[in-house]
């Protein structure tokens, strides 16, 4: 899309590449906030409804925070309009987050109104920002429209209790991601195609790779509290010592080579808006969600390393791991084009561990994940 003619609050298209603001950077603390809700959300509910209700939340922060980097990769944060809107989004997001642990309880209506007031608000904004003339216009006036017809049943489930909120929130939330997926098909107004929403691949890239970051810095901090909080032994700081290589490899796999090979394709690729949608609004979300449980497991292998593992360690070690890697493989067929079987022999060696998982401890289950991350990183390195 020709944004050439624009004006008022918009990006300038021929000032180079685009760079992360102080703002967005200010803006993201909100999340770092909302990842360790999530965090402290799942280990409090260590069940296969708290692991769901975790995910489905980590969903809806996930799409508030996507859909605010992509409004930013069009809109100048820099300009007081704009500024103030992600001023307010910031606060909205802030109150999304601190509903979190009561999202399905007390606070349900809470969560949703500030939800809903974070995507119709931004995107309210855009287009009575842009008016009707603008090539955006169209684009923006589809989204509306996806996101008031989600927004309905949002607050409709925040008042309702039990069965019918979750029943109406997950049609909300498959009303909202399938949106992207159905380019905005909306009766009166047709469809978007991906080639119109062009945007600059560098920034929406660090912008994606900053909430990686966010996520990986959960995951110390989680380790570096349990640590302090217990007393420390030969097997606790072997424990954390695991527990940060392990992290430490998570980084190595995305950042080593593939974040930056990617951001070069996606800067010169002649349909970077279907990069942007498959690749970074899609497919980083498992790589999130797998780095949010494996920080829950570096918490539990840290605080009781020698016991037996259990249902729950098994699952966010080895499943954690197994999801991050599977979100990093779509990530890179989606760019590349090409399946990484290197990945593919991690999973399968992550799931082989399953069995041997209840017969070991903790710490010796999570030392046979964090090894095979590293040999994965080793052999991504080489093969470069």
């Amino acid at each position: 899309m020709d944004v050439s003619d624009h004006g008022g609050p918009l990006r300038t298209p021929d000032s180079g590449e685009q760079r992360v603001t102080p703002l967005e950077l200010f803006f993201d603390l909100v999340f770092v906030f909302a990842v360790t809700q999530l965090s402290h959300l799942l280990l409090d509910h260590l069940s296969i409804r708290g692991v769901l209700e975790t995910l489905f939340l980590l969903l809806a922060v996930w799409w508030a925070w996507v859909y605010t980097a992509w409004f930013t990769n069009w809109f100048d944060p820099d300009r007081l309009p704009v500024r103030l809107v992600l001023v307010a989004v910031m606060l909205a997001s802030l109150l999304m987050s601190v509903a979190i642990p009561e999202a399905f309880g007390e606070r349900g209506l809470m969560f949703a109104l500030a939800f809903v007031a974070i995507q119709v608000g931004r995107t309210a904004f855009a287009v009575l920002t842009l008016g009707a003339s603008h090539p955006l216009s169209g684009t923006f006036w589809r989204i509306l429209a996806w996101l008031v017809a989600a927004g309905v049943l949002w607050v409709a489930g925040g008042l309702l209790e039990g069965g019918a909120r979750y029943v109406l929130w997950l049609l909300a939330l498959a009303v909202d991601y399938a949106g992207p997926v159905m380019r905005y098909r909306t009766p009166g107004l047709g469809s978007s195609r991906t080639e119109e929403w062009t945007i600059e691949g560098t920034h929406f890239a660090e912008r994606c790779q900053l909430f990686i970051i966010i996520a990986l810095g959960e995951s110390i901090l989680v380790t570096g509290t349990t640590f302090g909080e217990i007393e420390a032994s030969a097997v606790t700081v072997c424990a954390f010592v695991v527990a940060f290589l392990g992290s430490v490899a998570l980084w190595w796999i995305y950042f080593a080579r593939s974040a930056e090979a990617a951001r070069e394709v996606f800067t010169s690729s002649e349909d970077p808006g279907r990069l942007g949608r498959s690749a970074y609004t899609y497919f980083h979300l498992p790589m999130v969600a797998g780095i949010i449980a494996a920080a829950a497991a570096d918490e539990l292998s840290v605080a009781h390393p020698g016991e037996p593992a259990r249902l729950a360690s098994i699952t966010l070690t080895l499943g954690g791991t197994a999801l991050f890697l599977s979100g990093h493989a779509l990530f890179k067929w989606a760019v590349f084009g090409m399946l990484p079987w290197s990945h593919v022999v991690a999973v399968a060696a992550l799931m082989a561990l399953i069995p041997v998982g209840f017969v070991i401890p903790t710490l010796a289950l999570s030392g046979a994940a964090g090894l095979i991350m590293v040999h994965l990183a080793v052999w991504e390195t080489l093969a470069y």
